[in-house]
């Protein structure tokens, strides 16, 4: 397996998060998205999967922003995939 490739599979394993809605955004936003993103950007979203579960899908549905509005960006291009 190539260094990409399993990069690739543990933020798959990490995009799986215990809500059948959670799993379904955070993979198509793998899938769809994560590829066209700048290195900064990938770094977030890696951060971003660190984030309780609680405060991801708070986010995620505009409940409530995080206090690390570098986030926001990625959130909001998780919410268009």
């Amino acid at each position: 397996m190539t260094p990409a490739s399993t990069s690739t599979a543990q933020l798959r394993w990490r995009c799986r998060r215990g809500t059948r809605e959670m799993d379904l955004l955070l993979l198509r936003f793998l899938e769809r998205q994560y590829p066209h993103l700048d290195a900064r950007e990938q770094s977030l979203f890696g951060a971003l999967l660190d984030e309780t579960d609680p405060d991801l899908y708070a986010w995620v549905t505009g409940q409530s922003e995080p206090a690390n509005s570098d986030y926001l960006p990625i959130i909001d291009r998780i919410n268009e995939s």
